[in-house]
C-alpha cells in the first residue's frame, strides 16, 4: 500500500500558516479608560459604547487591566456591599441612589486591587485560536492586542471573535 501524501501547489504548512487570521486581522479600535478616569467615566464609557468591558491603559498606552463588564460594575457597588447580599437590601430607594452620586468622586485607579491582575493581551501576531482560548480561560469577553512594545493595537470583542469563526466558512 502507498503511503505516500499528494499535496498540491501552494497547499503547503507554511502558505496555510500564512492564510491564518491573527489577532491584528480582526482587531478593532475601542474607546480606553486610564487609571485616572472617574468611575463615572468608565461606566459611561462602557454603557454608550456598548463595550463589553474595558481596557484601562497607561501614559504610554499600554494595557494596564482589561476589566470585563462585570469588574467595572464592581468598581460602582462598595465591597461591603458586594460580600454581604442582606447588607445591600437595608438601604432604602434614597441612600442607594447616594452610593451613584459618589462615584464621581472615585477614580479607576481607586478602585483597582492593588495587585492587579495582569491584563487579558495577545500579541497582534497570536491567532484566532490563541485568543479564544485566552478568552475561555480567564472568562474575559474582552481581549488587548498590544504591538511589539507592548503598546495597545486595538482590541478583540467575544462577540467579534464569534462572529469572524461564524463567518469562516465552517460548515454545520
Amino acid at each position: 500500500m502507498d503511503m505516500t501524501c499528494t499535496t498540491l501547489p501552494g497547499d503547503d504548512a507554511a502558505t496555510a500558516l500564512d492564510d491564518a487570521m491573527q489577532a491584528r486581522d480582526i482587531a478593532v479600535s475601542l474607546p480606553t479608560v486610564t487609571v485616572g478616569d472617574s468611575v463615572v467615566k468608565a461606566i459611561r464609557v462602557m454603557a454608550l459604547g456598548r463595550l463589553p468591558g474595558l481596557i484601562v491603559v497607561d501614559d504610554k498606552a499600554r494595557p494596564r487591566a482589561v476589566l470585563p463588564g462585570t469588574q467595572v460594575l464592581r468598581l460602582a457597588v462598595p465591597v461591603p456591599y458586594q460580600e454581604d447580599p442582606g447588607l445591600a437590601r437595608t438601604i432604602d430607594e434614597a441612600h442607594a441612589d447616594e452610593f451613584w452620586r459618589e462615584l464621581a468622586e472615585l477614580t479607576v485607579g481607586d478602585c483597582l486591587p492593588r495587585q492587579p491582575a495582569r491584563p487579558v493581551i495577545v500579541p497582534a501576531d497570536a491567532n484566532l485560536l490563541e485568543v479564544a482560548a485566552l478568552m475561555a480561560r480567564l472568562h474575559s469577553p474582552l481581549v488587548a492586542v498590544v504591538d511589539r512594545d507592548g503598546a495597545l493595537a486595538g482590541a478583540i470583542t467575544l462577540e467579534l471573535l464569534l462572529t469572524n469563526l461564524a463567518l469562516s466558512g465552517l460548515e454545520d
